[in-house]
Order: structure tokens, then C-alpha cells, then sequence
């Protein structure tokens, strides 16, 4: 139902966000670590689940982070609170990483997480994202010219790679070098091609 909400970050602390959209104050549940910024008006990626006894929104920081949340509901065993906290307890990247090369331990160290639930994680997802190194924004959405200027594309393409573990130098040069090869492509574009070099 929700794709993000833009508004002022009214109080946040460790695993929640308050955004106030319109009026309107909005509960977000968020990985332990994550940042928004400073600025007056932030954005959150929403993810909605809702069931008899409630309605959660879960925020993230980046599409990517929201996709790999969406992505690891999909794991028979895996509900938003594991999810959760497989995104608090690991970066994006480590988590990838970890999937991708089968690293058992990786996920268990996450409480919560038995040796059977990340079995599981491996046997469903190293498939679906064993080419994330040219997906960053975990899925096959296709590519629009629609959006902001390139310069500001380029600022979030950067604010992504930097949100999934890479340095801010290394993120800018990787953009700045898939930059000169594109134009008029949206951000998720712009990073799939940084990330595949």
C-alpha cells in the first residue's frame, strides 16, 4: 500500500522513527543503527504488515534495505521480526555477503536465528541474489528516465552504496564512473551499474 513516507522526523530512538507526514504522525518500526539524516525532511521506505490484533510499518533507509527486508519474508521461517534483526545485526553488505557465500555462522550469530532458519535464509535466497553485485536495489524493476536531475541522482546513487557498507571515496568514484556512461537513467539504475564496476 505504502511505498515511502516523506516527512519531519519527529523522535527517534534505536529501533523506532516518528515521521510526520501531512499532520499526521507515523509509527515506524526500523533496524537498529539506522540513520536519516539530519535534514528537515527525511524519507522511509515503507514496508506494511497487517494482521488481525495489528498494523506495522517497518522503515528503511534505502529501497535496497526495504527490497532485502521484502526478500527475506519471503524464507519459510522468517517473519519481519527475524528480519529485523538481520538487518540490525549485520549491514546490508555483510548480510549479502554472508548469503552469497553460504556462511552458516554469519547468520547465526544473530539471536534469534538457529542454525536450521539460516540453513533455510541460504537454500532460498543465494539463487534469487547471487547477482547482487549488478542489482543493489534487490530487484527487476525496470528502468524509467522519470525522476530527479542526474546531479541529484548521483547524490543518492553515492548515499546508497555508502548505506550498503561501501566507503564514501570508493562510492563516489563508482558512480561517478557508471555516471559517464548513462544518462537520464533513475538511481536504482545508476547504482546496479556502479556496483557491477
Amino acid at each position: 500500500m505504502y511505498e515511502y513516507l516523506q516527512g519531519e522526523a519527529v523522535k527517534q530512538a534505536p529501533t523506532s522513527l516518528v515521521l510526520e507526514v501531512g499532520g499526521i504522525g507515523y509509527f515506524l518500526t526500523i533496524p537498529l543503527g539506522s540513520r536519516f539524516g539530519d535534514a528537515p525532511t527525511v524519507r522511509a521506505w515503507i514496508h506494511q504488515v497487517v494482521r488481525e490484533d495489528s498494523h506495522t510499518l517497518y522503515g528503511f533507509t534505502t529501497l535496497a534495505q526495504r527490497d532485502l527486508f521484502r526478500l527475506l519474508l519471503t524464507v519459510r521461517g522468517v517473519g519481519p521480526a527475524a528480519a529485523l534483526m538481520l538487518l540490525s545485526g549485520l549491514s546490508e553488505k555483510t548480510l549479502v555477503e554472508a548469503i552469497l557465500g553460504e556462511d552458516v555462522s554469519a547468520l547465526t550469530r544473530i539471536k534469534g536465528v538457529g542454525k536450521k532458519t539460516a540453513e533455510q535464509i541460504l537454500l532460498d535466497l543465494r539463487d534469487r541474489i547471487s547477482r547482487i553485485a549488478g542489482e543493489s536495489a534487490f530487484s527487476d524493476s525496470p528502468s524509467t528516465s522519470s525522476g530527479p536531475p542526474q546531479d541529484e541522482r548521483i547524490a543518492d546513487a553515492i548515499s546508497a552504496l555508502v548505506s550498503i557498507g561501501y566507503k564514501e571515496k570508493e562510492a563516489i568514484k563508482l558512480v561517478e564512473k557508471a555516471a559517464k556512461n548513462t544518462e537520464g537513467i533513475d538511481v536504482e539504475a545508476l547504482v546496479r551499474m556502479a556496483l557491477q564496476g
